[in-house]
């Protein structure tokens, strides 16, 4: 995979109360939680030099998965049709993050944002 490219993490969770986006859903031995997944639609920020994925979200976190991680693939074509709004988020999130890094690697003070 490549900078720039749309992915999707299946991202395993655990919690009391799965959300509406929550996929195969099992209840804990305990009966005190479940445990599910969640499909995070993210974009590829960088390919490191150890295998490691830099991977932005909308909201502008990053990650660092290994880039043979099971939970994660490629967007398959529908999916970058129907959630084209969540990667470009992710998009413009990466390119603000990438412009903020020059401008602080000239020295310059970084600009407020609106």
């Amino acid at each position: 995979m490549k900078p720039g490219d749309w992915v999707v993490y299946v991202k395993p969770k655990y919690g009391v109360a799965p959300g509406p986006r929550a996929k195969e859903v099992s209840p804990n031995r305990q009966g005190e939680g479940y445990s599910y997944v969640v499909e995070k639609y993210w974009i590829v920020a960088e390919t490191l030099s150890d295998g490691r994925l830099k991977l932005r979200t909308r909201r502008g976190k990053e990650h660092m998965i290994r880039a043979d991680d099971a939970n994660l693939r490629r967007a398959r074509w529908w999916e970058r049709w129907y959630y084209r709004d969540r990667f470009r988020d992710a998009e413009s999130n990466t390119m603000v993050a990438e412009s903020l890094s020059r401008t602080a690697t000239n020295g310059a003070e970084p600009q407020d944002r609106l």
